[in-house]
């Protein structure tokens, strides 16, 4: 078989296989592209295609940004900075109703600026905050709902690894993604902390007040959040002002995370070997889905589906608008089933051209694609922060994916705002870049 059905017989294939053989997406990608490629053309071409791709990957410069920004995230893990935030947090708002539920998406939010992980996030916020929610009787729906929808902001919030990702595969400024998603991931973080007051409007027993702390108690919390507000600012800065590249600002801050930790006394050998030792595991596994993508990519490119699909969505001759509500649908539907990174690339060789064709901004589709892909996070079937939240608490899986539909306005609300003025929401901070 050639031409675009062997492209959506090896998508059918992939999808069987993740759902049936739970195949982790990266060897799935990996399989299905070298096989479906050797079919299509020949096995020499198919190992040439392999050698190449993944030496033209992991050769690549650019790609040691993700490894730094992931290292700064373990860092703080390991330093114990996350506690540090939540009971920060939660010292200043805790005392209102709902208030560990928004004290824990606020400490998401501040914790996923360093991190740029939603899982590491989710696995973080659940050691911390489920037991204290559950020590203050709130109600499992809020108490899971509030850790799965704050650990979404992980993709949002710069430095996001799927930003990073999506930029080195577009060619489009690092720099530009992060302050770009600046306002997107304001709004979103405040939708999510409106729908905590909302539910607990509705049904006041779920989020009892805590107790409320005394100023001095407040003010001694805020030295470990300053610490966090000091080097995100520093990452900021630095790729703002244009002194540094992304890859150099992502290097600086793993610097000043370990000055910071050592400064405070809060990183010994044996927790600074283990924050090595996770950014290798996660690395290798961001490398490999990278890796995979890329190969199923060149599959999909030598099939001419990518190219089959533009003309054939371009003769319908429907609104730009229209075409990009299917992509979003896409999307959604996509980052349901797989992981957001990985989907995100297997994708972005079909719908990128396609979206800048139609006059798009590509900086303006990497946040619209970002918020729409993180929704499915925390949605049935695969939803991996649910997964995640569920492992940690013990709290069912059933009652997790229950509680992240709660939020799903938020996101909806989110996407509208991107679409109805993209300059303000997100080019506006991105243009000042240099």
């Amino acid at each position: 078989m050639t031409g675009p059905g062997a492209g959506l017989t090896g998508i059918a294939v992939m999808l069987l296989m993740l759902f049936f053989l739970r195949i982790p997406a990266a060897f799935t990608m990996l399989l299905v592209g070298f096989f479906g490629f050797a079919a299509v053309t020949s096995l020499d071409a198919a190992c040439a295609m392999i050698g190449s791709e993944l030496w033209a990957t992991f050769s690549n410069y650019g790609l040691t940004v993700i490894p730094l920004f992931i290292l700064v995230g373990e860092i703080v893990h390991y330093a114990g900075y996350n506690n540090g935030l939540y009971f920060a947090t939660y010292r200043w708002f805790g005392h209102h109703r709902g208030g560990l539920a928004m004290t824990t998406i606020m400490a998401s939010a501040a914790f996923s600026a360093i991190s740029g992980s939603n899982t590491a996030t989710a696995a973080t916020m659940s050691a911390v905050a489920i037991p204290a929610m559950k020590e203050y009787k709130y109600h499992p729906l809020l108490n899971a709902g509030s850790v799965a929808a704050g650990a979404t902001l992980g993709v949002l919030i710069p430095p996001s690894i799927v930003l990073v990702v999506y930029g080195l595969y577009t060619g489009q400024s690092i720099g530009k993604l992060f302050f770009g998603n600046i306002i997107p991931s304001a709004i979103l973080t405040l939708l999510i902390l409106g729908t905590v007051v909302v539910i607990c409007r509705l049904h006041p027993d779920w989020g009892p007040a805590g107790p409320k702390s005394g100023w001095k108690e407040r003010f001694s919390a805020l030295p470990e959040a300053i610490d966090i507000l000091v080097l995100f600012g520093v990452i900021m800065y630095a790729l703002f002002t244009g002194v540094v590249t992304a890859t150099e600002a992502a290097a600086v801050s793993c610097f000043l995370a370990l000055v910071i930790c050592g400064l405070r006394r809060k990183l010994g050998w044996k927790r600074l070997g283990g924050a090595f030792i996770d950014t290798l595991r996660i690395s290798c596994m961001v490398f490999m889905i990278v890796a995979g993508a890329m190969v199923f990519a060149k599959f999909l490119t030598v099939t001419r589906l990518p190219a089959e699909t533009a003309e054939w969505i371009g003769a319908m001759d429907l609104p730009r608008w229209m075409v990009l509500w299917m992509i979003l649908l896409c999307y959604i539907i996509g980052g349901c089933i797989m992981d957001a990174l990985a989907f995100l690339l297997v994708s972005l060789p079909i719908f990128y051209p396609l979206v800048v064709g139609l006059g798009y901004d590509p900086i303006w589709f990497g946040q619209v694609i970002t918020i729409v892909t993180t929704m499915g996070s925390i949605m049935p079937p695969i939803g991996i922060c649910c997964y995640v939240v569920s492992g940690m608490s013990g709290i069912p899986l059933r009652t997790v994916f229950q509680s992240g539909l709660y939020y799903m306005p938020s996101y909806i609300v989110s996407i509208l705002a991107l679409m109805a003025s993209p300059y303000w929401t997100v080019l506006v901070f991105a243009d000042l870049v240099k």
